[in-house]
């Protein structure tokens, strides 16, 4: 931008800043809802709780199932954010 621009739209930097500002907060949000690790993590303590006697299978079945399918939320959203709109 050139300086004249810079100074008609100087009002507006607040506004740029906020928006840059909700970006990034969103962004790492997204990071954090969308990362594996979790859902690995708690995957492995199910498994420990069904070996200790701690949930039954029906339970570990019905539990899982919930884990893999966000496991696949997680992948499915990767895969589109690699790919691009």
């Amino acid at each position: 931008m050139g300086l004249i621009s810079n100074i008609l739209t100087l009002p507006l930097a607040p506004v740029r800043g906020t928006v840059w500002v909700l970006d990034q907060v969103v962004q790492a949000a997204e990071q954090e809802y969308y990362d594996p690790e979790p859902v690995r993590a708690r995957l492995a303590q199910l498994e420990r709780d069904l070996n200790n006697g701690l949930i039954d299978d029906e339970e570990f079945d019905r539990l899982e199932d919930e884990l893999l399918d966000r496991l696949d939320e997680i992948e499915a959203y990767r895969n589109s954010t690699r790919q691009g709109p």
